[in-house]
């Protein structure tokens, strides 16, 4: 196969989704890989360590797109690179459809096969977006407890507090991945931590684990009731490749404080706080209804050599697989990929994001014998 990995263009994006030691691997396998000059740069990784690894460097992006039959990226595709994408190629890259329909259509209209690295499920599991998910959790709590700063606009409350002064309160809703990395930062600094979460299996967990952080059963009353003396609100809830449910109403932030802080790591699937609106990392924050909103969707960027190292980590073998077996039999070697699958042959394969959007969807055209346990888009308890 040839593998195109392009430079992310998403404003203030830095990572690259192939290390030069996974390039070198997949050509020892037989394979090409076309690098976009400058796409490891970010990430600390410049064209020379590609062009050690045997990699081609391709500037025209017509010519590297046009070329692939395996395109491999971080961030979602960008309208021009939307328009460079064939029937018969294969798409891996973090999708969010849920929250992108004009993505959806365009990526309907464009032929190829669009995988989400976000719905790959492997028991119960999003092995792919764990590692993001890790970073992001950890980041609510550093952005968060910055932002609190009097002269970032905040309250002015120092997370850990002090001797002879209360620690902030963080409060996190949900207890997954994101959740339980933010909860941890949280107690490392000393900070009065609650995980709002509605699963008694996983609060039972979280209570063994994390000594110091509270846990309670999350609705509505519960968390009014602790709005008035939150200091940082993270929002870490997520349902596989669904819009992320809206749990805050702006009404709701009446009760926060001023300058509390609010961070919605559930971004990239449209937010859970209806105040919620997409920002970059250039430009992080804005003021509603007196509450610091940070909406970064490409949160794990910021630290870009990290986040990539964790993300090739988790994604270089199934990257392997899909090159040297193509979709189908990767498929059925490792069942997991079919659930990747968001839009093939022109429809939705993915029944959160056609419910999202009010759209059909289908069955991936795979054929892998039995059906497998992990069902696109989560179709089986999701």
């Amino acid at each position: 196969m040839t593998i195109s990995v392009p430079r992310e263009i998403k404003p203030q994006e830095y990572r690259v989704a192939l290390l030069p030691s996974a390039a070198y691997s997949l050509i020892k396998r037989g394979h090409t890989v076309l690098v976009e000059p400058g796409a490891g740069v970010g990430a600390g990784y410049p064209d020379a360590d590609y062009v050690r690894a045997q990699a081609q460097l391709v500037e025209d992006r017509t010519e590297l797109f046009g070329a692939a039959d395996l395109i491999v990226k971080v961030k979602e595709p960008q309208p021009s690179e939307v328009a460079l994408l064939r029937p018969g190629q294969i798409l891996f890259t973090y999708l969010h459809l849920a929250a992108n329909r004009e993505l959806t259509e365009g990526l309907m209209r464009s032929g190829a096969t669009a995988m989400a690295y976000e719905t790959v499920s492997r028991n119960g599991r999003l092995p792919l977006l764990e590692p993001m998910s890790e970073i992001a959790g950890r980041m609510s709590v550093l952005v968060g407890g910055y932002f609190l700063g009097k002269d970032h606009g905040g309250s002015g409350v120092l997370l850990g507090g002090v001797p002879g002064v209360l620690p902030g309160r963080v409060v996190i809703l949900g207890g997954g991945v994101a959740g339980i990395n933010a909860a941890r930062m949280a107690t490392g600094l000393g900070a009065d931590c609650t995980i709002l979460e509605v699963d008694l299996e996983k609060m039972r967990f979280l209570d063994i684990t994390l000594h110091t952080a509270h846990t309670l059963y999350s609705d509505e009353s519960q968390l009014m009731e602790l709005l008035p003396s939150v200091d940082l609100l993270i929002g870490a809830v997520l349902v596989p490749g669904a819009k992320a449910p809206r749990l805050i109403r702006r009404d709701m932030l009446g009760r926060m404080r001023p300058g509390s802080v609010l961070v919605d790591i559930a971004i990239d699937q449209g937010g859970c706080a209806e105040s919620s609106r997409p920002t970059t990392h250039s430009d992080p924050v804005y003021t509603d209804s007196g509450v610091l909103h940070y909406c970064v969707a490409n949160m794990p960027g910021a630290y870009a050599r990290t986040a990539t190292q964790a993300l090739t980590g988790a994604t270089h073998r199934l990257i392997e697989l899909l090159a040297d077996l193509g979709l189908e039999e990767a498929c059925r070697k490792e069942p997991s990929l079919l659930a990747g699958i968001n839009v093939m042959n022109h429809n939705i394969t993915c029944a959160a994001v056609g419910e999202a959007h009010g759209l059909p969807w289908k069955r991936p055209a795979v054929d892998i014998g039995s059906t497998p346990n992990n069902l696109p888009g989560g179709l089986s308890g999701h």
